[in-house]
């Protein structure tokens, strides 16, 4: 049940265990994911580039990249990003924080 997967947030337990490497994880969904970094499996694919993901929240980022939209506007200079991870790292030039 969901609750159950929601306990385990709290108690940190990881039933599911990674067959090939040491990572575990609370809820099998997550594990399948996982998997997919070692069988190279990317069953996600962009239909106007033909890029492949592995999981369906990449691809739908990636998408943001075709439709122009660029929703994360930094405050300072108001340059757009499709992506907030990269408005972040764009952010740290105002600060002259190094991104490294």
């Amino acid at each position: 049940s969901t609750l159950i997967i929601h306990k385990r947030t709290h108690t940190g337990e990881r039933p599911y265990q990674c067959c090939q490497c040491d990572k575990a994880f609370s809820t099998s969904s997550n594990l399948l994911i996982h998997k997919r970094t070692h069988s190279g499996e990317k069953p996600y694919q962009c239909n106007q580039c033909d890029k492949t993901f592995s999981t369906n929240s990449s691809l739908l980022k990636h998408q943001m990249t075709h439709s122009g939209k660029k929703p994360h506007q930094c405050s300072q200079c108001d340059k757009g990003f499709s992506a907030n991870n990269d408005l972040i790292i764009h952010q740290k030039t105002h600060t002259g924080e190094k991104p490294y």
